[in-house]
């Protein structure tokens, strides 16, 4: 005779799997958003196994909303937990350690965060951080370098601990994977878009951290998918009835979510200046500001218009304002911000549209995106002959290997019916959100099937945040000065103003 489960673990098991019956999990007022009814199914059921003690693999595909879930769940727990509750850990990548912030920020600022990381602290007060510096903290928030750096994530005792981009432990060797499998919390969470990117063994290493023991050994696992891959029909099927109730994956594609979809969705990608490009920024504001004082009227408006144009080019790479043609990805805050995006974009076997305002971009861009891809892509500026045009459009459009296509974006911005992209880049921002959205619209417009996800790169701390918020505002004030004129009216800024708007702020800006 067989194990039978009882009528409580039957009940639950089949709640896991099925969450949609699941009771409402409120996180009432303090959510400053409106929760997709999926995106209610999802924070139900993380509350659920959670409360069970159990581990769970939010799998949702990109640009569904993981962060605001998570988020959702915290404020659920701080209203049915109260005192009882500890705080919570999440690490990410350095690169995201901004965005969480902004989306905390944005979505729960009632959540009381710490950024536990060398760009947000001195690097002497990470080492120290105990019960006295957690008592009121709901969400700590640091990257997996950190783990590996300083002993006190792995011995607090956490409410949870959340991995986002979980893929970065798939390799159960890698010494991250160690430190994050050493996280001691009453439940675990992972976020992937990706939870199998190349092989099985990468989901094997994620269900070792959130519920370990449960796929065996990586050894025994090894083998048992090697049994099932000889099985003649549906050779996977133990393995999801296995794992079924702790993932839970909704893709663009499944009817329940695409009509409850906006079609296109806009999402931030907030990036980190690198040592060398904070160096260039505090050198060009210091130069600036003994400009000024010595330029009046054209003069000081073509003084303000160039370092406008220089920041945005050190924000970009610093190759392009120096000119030195290296373009190392190591050098770029966005360039590895891109890497990241771009790695999901093609696990999903999708296609891009990368914008960029300068043509300079346009050929390093593609250069680094071809590595990333593992295939060419397409480059149109204002120097593409006219005619090749037409050319280039019908390739990207109907050639299936070619993944990207990157446009500068007076050259690409309109007139163009580019229909196979589903994601489409802002690498650097055209202060006119008219301009922008026109671009845009060569991805979302009529013929498009598939939800358009739209990626808007902003490096913290610098002119660029700045300028976004002032957008976003939608404040009188913004529109008086970015109406038309992208950076014109800009230079109408008293002295004060303007380093003021284009002054660093370092610790938002830095990265690892």
């Amino acid at each position: 005779s067989g194990v039978v489960a009882g009528p409580w673990l039957a009940a639950t098991l089949e709640e896991l799997r099925s969450p949609r019956a699941l009771d409402e999990a409120d996180p009432g007022r303090e959510l400053r958003g409106t929760l997709r009814p999926y995106q209610k199914v999802g924070v139900r059921w993380l509350h659920l196994v959670s409360s069970l003690g159990l581990g769970a693999c939010l799998a949702d595909d990109m640009g569904l909303g993981k962060t605001i879930q998570v988020l959702a769940l915290l404020l659920v727990l701080r209203r049915t937990r109260g005192a009882r509750r500890r705080p919570s850990l999440l690490v990410a990548p350095a690169s995201l350690l901004a965005n969480w912030a902004a989306e905390v920020e944005r979505f729960a600022p009632g959540i009381r965060i710490l950024v536990a990381h060398a760009s947000a602290a001195p690097a002497g007060g990470l080492t120290s951080i105990g019960s006295k510096e957690l008592a009121n903290v709901d969400l700590v928030i640091t990257s997996y370098g950190t783990l590996l750096r300083v002993p006190w994530p792995t011995t607090a005792a956490w409410e949870l601990a959340v991995l986002d981009e979980a893929q970065a432990i798939k390799n159960p060797g890698a010494k991250q994977t160690r430190a994050a499998k050493k996280l001691r919390a009453r439940a675990r969470i992972a976020l992937t878009g990706t939870p199998v990117e190349n092989r099985l063994g990468d989901l094997w290493s994620i269900f070792d951290f959130i519920n370990p023991g449960l796929l065996g050994s990586v050894k025994t696992f090894a083998g048992y998918t090697k049994r099932l891959a000889d099985r003649p029909q549906n050779p996977y099927g133990p393995l999801r009835d296995l794992v079924r109730p702790y993932i839970l994956r909704r893709l663009k594609t499944d009817t329940s979510v695409i009509s409850d979809l906006p079609d296109k969705t806009e999402v931030k990608a907030y990036c980190q200046l690198t040592r060398r490009q904070a160096a260039l920024y505090q050198q060009a504001v210091g130069e600036l500001a003994d400009e000024l004082g010595a330029a009046e009227g054209m003069k000081r408006r073509g003084v303000v218009l160039a370092y406008l144009t220089r920041f945005k080019q050190i924000c970009n790479h610093p190759s392009q304002w120096l000119g030195d043609g290296a373009w190392a990805e190591s050098d770029s805050g966005k360039w590895a911000r891109l890497r990241e995006i771009a790695e999901v974009i093609a696990a999903r076997q999708q296609k891009a549209l990368v914008f960029t305002q300068y043509r300079e971009v346009t050929a390093p861009l593609a250069a680094f995106l071809g590595g990333v891809f593992g295939h060419a892509g397409l480059v149109l500026h204002g120097q593409t002959e006219v005619k090749r045009r037409a050319e280039l459009v019908k390739r990207f459009q109907d050639d299936e290997s070619v993944p990207f296509f990157v446009l500068s974006l007076k050259a690409g911005g309109s007139g163009l019916n580019l229909t196979a992209a589903s994601h489409v880049i802002h690498f650097d921002r055209w202060w006119n959100p008219a301009v922008e959205n026109q671009a845009t619209d060569r991805a979302f417009r009529i013929g498009q099937t598939k939800n358009v996800l739209v990626h808007k790169f902003v490096c913290r701390g610098t002119v660029e945040e700045k300028i976004d918020t002032l957008i976003e505002s939608k404040k009188t004030l913004s529109r008086e000065l970015l109406e038309g004129g992208s950076e014109i009216n800009l230079t109408e800024l008293k002295d004060d103003e303007l380093l003021k708007l284009v002054a660093l702020d370092l610790k938002a800006a830095m990265k690892e």
